[in-house]
Parts: structure tokens; C-alpha cells; sequence
């Protein structure tokens, strides 16, 4: 399979996932908006709670990861510059929410 072609279709099937796990966390941010800190902590200590904000936050960063990349790809035409700016972030879009689920672990 082309590159582009698995671009797109990750690109795609990460955007559907998206759409349901927004969903899922505006809502329960509207539930959660006005509470005192204890009911947001309770909030990420629930197992699920936790998992499907993990999934949310890894597929969020991977979909822009993808999507930034496209930019790149189609506005950076120095090859080294475009290399050093996917590099980054690629490293970034696996660094930032690894370490807001460990963060989240230690509630």
C-alpha cells in the first residue's frame, strides 16, 4: 500500500474514533464543570473514565500528528526542515500524552 494511501486511511478512521470520544468528554466536562476538586478527581480515578480518556488523548494526538504532518508535506519544500519537523513531531505526539497518563495514574 502507497504511504499516502495509509496516511489517509489512519487519518480517516482516527477522525471517526474522534468523533465519539469528543462526545463522550464534552459531556461529562459539562457534568464535571462546576464541581469542587474532589468530584473531577473521582472523575479520573473511575477505570473507564480513565481508559477512554487515555484512548481520547492518544487518538486526538495522533490525529493531528497526521494531519500537521499533511502541512508540512504540502508547505515545507526545504527536505531537511520537513524531516526535522515530522521528527519533532512525531516525538511530541508520543511524549505529551504519555506523560498525561502517567500523570493521571498518580491521582
Amino acid at each position: 500500500m502507497i504511504n499516502a494511501t495509509r496516511k489517509w486511511i489512519f487519518l480517516k478512521i482516527s477522525g471517526a474514533l474522534l468523533v465519539p470520544l469528543m462526545i463522550w468528554f464534552l459531556l461529562n466536562l459539562i457534568a464535571i464543570y462546576d464541581q469542587d476538586f474532589m468530584s473531577v478527581r473521582n472523575f479520573f480515578i473511575n477505570t473507564i473514565s480513565k481508559f477512554l480518556f487515555g484512548i481520547f488523548i492518544i487518538n486526538s494526538y495522533f490525529f493531528s500528528a497526521l494531519s500537521i504532518s499533511e502541512v508540512f508535506e504540502d508547505y515545507i519544500k526545504n527536505d531537511q526542515i520537513k524531516n526535522v519537523a515530522n521528527k519533532l513531531l512525531s516525538i511530541s505526539a508520543v511524549v505529551i500524552p504519555l506523560i498525561t497518563i502517567i500523570l493521571l495514574n498518580k491521582l
